[in-house]
Formats: C-alpha cells, sequence, structure tokens
C-alpha cells in the first residue's frame, strides 16, 4: 500500500471518530468532513477508469448532504432559544435526512449504487462498512421520529426488494442488500445502541467474508460465478453459506441480529412492521437463495490444476465462524 493511502486511511478512521465522538452540531459535520476528504483518494485508483467518476459522484452527493445538514444544524442553534418544538423537529427531520443521504438509504439511495459500480473491492468493503458508523451512530443520538423511521424502512425495504432483481452487477447486488440491511439498522436505533452494535457487527463480519471471496476470485459478475467459484470446493462453500447468512438463514450468525430485531418489535406490540420487514427480506433470501443454488446445482467440469492460490487457514476459520457463531451465541445467552 502506498504512503499516502495509509496517511488519508488514517485520516478517514479519524474523522469518524471525530463525527461521532462529538459534543456539538459544528464538530459533528466537521468530523464528516474530514471523512469524506479523506476517502475521495482512496477512491481513485490508476487500474480503474470508472473510479474517478465514482469519486466524483461521490463527493457531489455528500457535500450536498453536508450542506442541508450545516444548515439544519444553523438554523437550530440560531433559534434555538425562540422557538416551539414543532418546527425544532422540522429542522432534526431535516437533518435525519441529510444524514440518510450520506448513509444511503432509501428514497436518498439515488448515489449509491452508481457509486459503488466503480469502485475496487476494497473500497467497496469500506463503502459498506466503515461508512456507516458515522451516520448511523448521529442517527441514533437525534433520536428519529417513530412515523419518520418506519417510512424510512419500508422505503428501504420496497426499493431493495424490487431493484435488486434482474441485476447481474453483484456489486450492486451487495448495494441494494446493504439498503435492506440499512433498514434492519434503523429499527434497532429504536431500541438500543448495543442492539445496532450486534446487528452492525454481524452484517460487516460476513460482507468481510463475501468480499475477500470476491476480490481472492477477482470475481464482479454473476456470469463469472460458475467458472471461478468451481474451480475450488472450500471456496463455493464459503461463498454459498456467506450468502444464505447474509439473508438471515438459521442456522448462521446472520439470523441473530434479524432475531433480536423481530423479538423487540413483537415484544412491542408492532407486529405489523414487523410482518412487512420479515416479508420483503424473504425477497432478498430468494435473490441470495438464487445465486447460490446455480453453483449448487449446475455441473461443472473442475480442473485438476488450481491456478487459484488461497489461504484455505482464513477461508476455513471464517467458514466455522459463520457456521458455529450462532450456536455459541445463543448458549451464552441462555447461560447468562
Amino acid at each position: 500500500m502506498k504512503l499516502y493511502k495509509i496517511m488519508f486511511f488514517n485520516m478517514m478512521v479519524m474523522g469518524t471518530i471525530i463525527a461521532t465522538s462529538s459534543y456539538s452540531w459544528f464538530s459533528m459535520w466537521m468530523g464528516l468532513e474530514i471523512n469524506l476528504l479523506s476517502i475521495i483518494p482512496l477512491m481513485s485508483t490508476q487500474k480503474n477508469s470508472l473510479s474517478s467518476e465514482s469519486a466524483i459522484k461521490y463527493f457531489v452527493t455528500q457535500a450536498l448532504a453536508s450542506l442541508i445538514l450545516l444548515m439544519a444544524a444553523i438554523m437550530m442553534m440560531l433559534i434555538n432559544e425562540f422557538i416551539t418544538p414543532l418546527v425544532n423537529y422540522h429542522f432534526l427531520m431535516i437533518m435525519n435526512s441529510a444524514l440518510l443521504t450520506k448513509l444511503g438509504a432509501a428514497p436518498f439511495h439515488f448515489w449509491f449504487p452508481e457509486v459503488m459500480e466503480g469502485l475496487t473491492w476494497l473500497n467497496c468493503m469500506i463503502m459498506l462498512t466503515w461508512q456507516k458508523i458515522a451516520p448511523m451512530t448521529l442517527i441514533m443520538n437525534n433520536s428519529m421520529n417513530p412515523t419518520f423511521s418506519t417510512l424510512i424502512i419500508i422505503s428501504c425495504l420496497l426499493t431493495s426488494a424490487m431493484m435488486v432483481f434482474n441485476q447481474i452487477s453483484l456489486r450492486k447486488i451487495l448495494t441494494f442488500s446493504s439498503i435492506n440491511h440499512i433498514a434492519w439498522m434503523i429499527s434497532t436505533t429504536m431500541m438500543s445502541s448495543s442492539s445496532w452494535l450486534i446487528y452492525f457487527a454481524v452484517y460487516c463480519l460476513i460482507n468481510m467474508n463475501i468480499i475477500m471471496i470476491f476480490k481472492m476470485t477477482n470475481t464482479f459478475y454473476l456470469k463469472q460465478i460458475n467458472n471461478i467459484i468451481n474451480t475450488n470446493k472450500t471456496i463455493k462453500f464459503s461463498y454459498m453459506m456467506n450468502f444464505l447468512s447474509l439473508g438471515g438463514l438459521p442456522p448462521f450468525i446472520g439470523f441473530l441480529p434479524k432475531w433480536i430485531v423481530i423479538n423487540w418489535l413483537v415484544n412491542n406490540n408492532m407486529y405489523t412492521i414487523a410482518t412487512t420487514m420479515i416479508i420483503l427480506t424473504l425477497i432478498m433470501l430468494y435473490v441470495y437463495m438464487r445465486i447460490t443454488f446455480s453453483s449448487m446445482l449446475l455441473n461443472h467440469n473442475e480442473p485438476k490444476i488450481i491456478k487459484l492460490k488461497i489461504n484455505k487457514m482464513a477461508i476455513n476459520t471464517i467458514n466455522f465462524m459463520t457456521l458455529f457463531s450462532l450456536i455459541t451465541c445463543t448458549l451464552i445467552f441462555n447461560l447468562l
């Protein structure tokens, strides 16, 4: 890795830490800006011609969201002493909308698939995992209105369920999967920060597993999967398990955070939203199963000589974690 990339990566991490640990709106905005200005150089690579386009699209969208966020914060600070709670709530909703735009939640997701399509797998992983921390934390601190958050949740679920069909790009499939998971993460913000942390940690683990496989095999489109995944049974097994785990299918670890969310929603008599979330997520699970079953059911000639060098120890360890984590977590919760 080049020296300037290490420097910008550290600045990106620092920007997120400043934003999440800030006590004022101004320092929060400053942290988000440091994070934005640091990730732009990380996006641009000489090998990928589309990366510059993605970087420009990302910068323009995030700058616009930052402008709206700063405007809402200034308005709240200027007339905070003389304002009624009703108008104050409106400014808070504008601020939350700006943060949701930064997050890539529907209906503010217009930039997300386009930006992701031009990135390398490593940058995709940063976009899907690290870049969600600051906006999600700030949304939690803002205590979003339940009606508004319900609308965002349903919008995210509907958009991801409809748009994921007929996609051949794996980066776009993971993007719409991310929008689907954002809906579940927003529902955890209504519960507690610890439940969000569990969901986010599990989501990051599964995403890193999937992206690591795609990066090693240099796979970007669905048609490449059957040719490359079948060259190695370990990779094939890991690939299928992680996709099913991402869909939240028991007995994989991806089911644990969804189990916690559904349990909380049912206990709080929120049956309608719980049912809607389950049904619309089942559509996403169908898409994942369609991807995995193609490599499971079709016959392919496996080459005797495998050119691909794979660290089997790393993949086997991750597979073990993905398979047995739910059982381990269930036993720990029962013992506690």
